[in-house]
């Protein structure tokens, strides 16, 4: 892409949310990755679900522990992995106590069928660890392990729920481009939707990813939600070949406060609750996706890189 587009997309961002954002360029680990996905038959029946936001603050965990559990409860097979390496915090928003993370794992002191840990009405957690320093700066390839050791779990669930890391590092884009899925948090905030657009755009120029489901997170009403959604289509539009799907909101509300407090989740606590309908509506809307865009890749076997073996957890 030459600097004449760039300047295009950056002047377009101005003018849609009134800041431009610069995007990223050389990155050979997209590049390296595309060149590794392998054209195996799909053999599992597991659907990958990335929920990703850009940047930090948007509620994008909340967001993957309320929908995991709301699918769980409405009878759905569901596996949440917490992808957020290092500064993990799903076990602690469903008040779980792990005594082993994924780089227990990595270490092979464990498989990832050790790590699993049953949480209310039936959903299984994966942890990431949280506070662990060496997690943090985990290499792309311990990333790709981490993926690929999905494949070799003896009951593979019905859905898999990624909760990704924060902003649009590599680990992010990894774990994104590895799912069926992707479904994008915003929030009514201008560094939201720019960030929001940088990851759709990665995804998109080097992983081939088409399509996005678009969820607008703390809002007061309806309107405001679908105002977010229309600024980020209209700039992806003006840009990116990519198609947006409006998934609905998840309204502010004090219950989802309470829960995240009393380190449950709000579907569960309070189910009549504005947050709660919201979450439940959008579990609802899965169903609703279609099949996978790319069925006859496996997804989640997107690497096959090997990683370096890991130490000093």
């Amino acid at each position: 892409m030459n600097k004449a587009v760039h300047m295009n997309q950056a002047a377009g961002l101005h003018n849609l949310f009134s800041a431009a954002h610069a995007p990223r360029e050389d990155m050979d680990i997209f590049h390296q990755a595309a060149s590794l996905r392998p054209l195996i038959p799909r053999t599992r029946t597991t659907r990958t679900i990335a929920v990703a936001g850009g940047k930090g603050g948007v509620g994008k965990t909340t967001v993957a522990v309320n929908l995991a559990m709301a699918m769980a409860m409405a009878g759905r097979d569901v596996m949440l992995l917490d992808a957020d390496m290092g500064v993990a915090n799903v076990d602690v928003q469903l008040g779980l106590n792990p005594l082993r993370h994924v780089g227990h794992l990595l270490e092979g002191l464990c498989t990832l069928q050790d790590l699993i840990m049953p949480a209310q009405h039936g959903l299984k957690v994966i942890p990431g660890g949280s506070g662990v320093r060496r997690l943090a700066k985990m290499g792309n390839g311990e990333h790709a392990a981490v993926i690929r050791a999905f494949d070799e779990l003896l009951q593979p669930p019905e859905f898999l729920v990624v909760d990704t890391a924060a902003g649009v590092a590599d680990n992010v884009a990894m774990f994104a481009a590895a799912s069926d899925d992707v479904l994008i948090v915003v929030c009514d905030e201008l560094a939201s939707l720019t960030d929001a657009y940088a990851l759709i755009k990665i995804l998109a120029h080097d992983f081939g990813v088409r399509r996005f489901h678009i969820v607008a997170n703390m809002v007061r009403q309806a309107g405001d939600a679908k105002k977010l959604y229309e600024k980020l289509a209209r700039v992806c539009g003006r840009f990116l070949d990519v198609a947006l799907d409006y998934m609905g909101m998840v309204p502010h509300d004090e219950w989802l406060r309470q829960a995240i407090r009393r380190q449950g989740t709000v579907v569960d606590l309070w189910p009549s609750s504005r947050s709660a309908m919201g979450f439940k509506q959008l579990a609802g809307a899965v169903d609703t996706w279609g099949k996978p865009v790319c069925p006859d890749l496996g997804r989640i076997a997107f690497f096959s890189g090997q990683s370096l073996p890991a130490a000093g957890w």
